[in-house]
């Protein structure tokens, strides 16, 4: 998620030309926003014609847009596996990805934000794939989280919740965060989300 589009030009001239294309697409959006991104410009910097773009993505925009989506829900989910599987506590877990993601948009001068989130934001209306796409990512990572809070020893119904308050609460801060251009919110909110997941974990767990 922290990856900007400089940083990941040397990784994507290795690439075949559609994940090129897809990786661009995620960067350019997450910066840029669906509205503010143009196929040309994809094009352009992913180093293809905008007939192999077409070719791809016969749906034009809104279908690379979700694939965008997609990538950027299996970026997020592999770093925040790392993290759940290097922490043995829960708490501390949620404490060190809220740090990561600080630590991604300091890196990025606060100019990379959630992908998903950006891709998706104002379509949902108007594109109802988008929509689909970026609620499968949301619900990719709070499984994820509520599997970490289970085997900690929370409770199935808790750990449902509150894997989708950590998860609202994460991208909540971190736009806080990015707008403000500052640490404070994600840091807050992850000391305050590891005190709520210590509430809820049994005993000796």
């Amino acid at each position: 998620m922290k990856t900007s589009v400089r940083q990941s030009a040397t990784v994507e001239g290795g690439l075949g030309t559609r994940d090129r294309i897809v990786r661009v697409a995620s960067r350019l959006m997450q910066r840029q926003g669906y509205d503010g991104t143009g196929i040309k410009q994809i094009s352009v910097e992913a180093g293809a014609t905008l007939g192999s773009v077409y070719h791809f993505f016969p749906g034009g925009k809104q279908e690379l847009a979700v694939a965008a989506i997609r990538h950027g829900d299996q970026e997020f989910a592999d770093l925040l596996r790392v993290i759940l599987d290097q922490v043995a506590d829960p708490a501390e877990a949620v404490v060190a990805c809220a740090r990561d993601l600080a630590d991604g948009l300091r890196d990025s001068d606060w100019a990379d934000g959630c992908p998903v989130t950006a891709t998706a934001l104002g379509t949902a209306s108007r594109a109802p794939d988008i929509q689909r796409a970026a609620a499968e990512a949301f619900a990719h990572w709070r499984l994820l989280v509520a599997d970490k809070l289970r085997r900690a020893g929370v409770a199935e119904d808790d750990a449902e919740e509150l894997a989708h308050t950590v998860i609202s609460t994460l991208e909540g801060a971190e736009l806080a965060a990015q707008v403000s251009r500052s640490d404070r919110p994600l840091l807050t909110a992850g000391r305050h989300l590891a005190q709520l997941i210590n509430l809820h974990r049994s005993p000796g767990a």
